[in-house]
């Protein structure tokens, strides 16, 4: 397989052979500042549950600023075809990257949301949805299932009272930890810094 680098040389000789002309660092210097960010972005994704390839592939899409395509993608990383397609079409299903295409070429484009705040409400609200909101669910259910016309004169006794108690404080907890995020991460920019704002003069 060519390198991205010779990709683009024979582009620049003959683009009939390749019309795809999308130029990237070949500068050692910013390319090590940017493989730095990709690296360290990997392992905080990893760190937060989420598939290292993944981070890595949105880590270069956002520090290259350029729309990119599957070969260029795992040539930079040196990963499968597999894999590179797959943690792509997750990054657009979260929607933090988004397709493009070129006219005159059949394949597919991807580039990184350049807005941060954006980009942080839209990673922050879908991990609310696959995490926060089951948890949130399955609390309401518990309760559901310890109403007194469901068990009974068994709502007197002290252990499932205690246990009912935890519960409430937990639904409650968590149903006003969501308000307030719908509140503030709504409108991505101006939200998160109100967010940005009250934590600074706190401080």
């Amino acid at each position: 397989m060519t390198t991205v680098e010779e990709r683009e040389n024979l582009s620049a000789t003959d683009s009939t052979l390749n019309p795809r002309i999308v130029p990237l660092p070949v500068d050692p210097k910013l390319r090590k500042v940017q493989d730095d960010f990709i690296r360290k972005w990997g392992e905080m994704g990893a760190i937060w549950g989420i598939n290292r390839t993944m981070a890595e592939i949105h880590a270069l899409l956002y520090i290259t600023g350029l729309p990119l395509c599957t070969d260029d993608v795992m040539d930079r990383l040196h990963i499968s075809r597999g894999n590179a397609s797959m943690s792509l079409r997750a990054l657009c299903d979260w929607g933090i990257i988004r397709r493009m295409h070129r006219r005159g070429e059949r394949r597919e484009y991807f580039e990184s949301l350049g807005d941060v705040w954006e980009m942080f409400s839209i990673i922050a609200a879908e991990r609310k949805r696959r995490e926060m909101d089951p948890v949130l669910e399955t609390i309401k259910q518990c309760i559901r299932e310890l109403e007194p016309d469901r068990i009974g004169k068994l709502a007197e006794d002290e252990a499932f009272r205690r246990t009912r108690q935890r519960l409430d404080g937990m639904e409650e907890f968590m149903s006003v930890t969501n308000k307030i995020f719908q509140q503030f991460v709504g409108n991505a920019k101006s939200g998160l810094n109100k967010v940005v704002r009250v934590l600074l003069k706190a401080l």
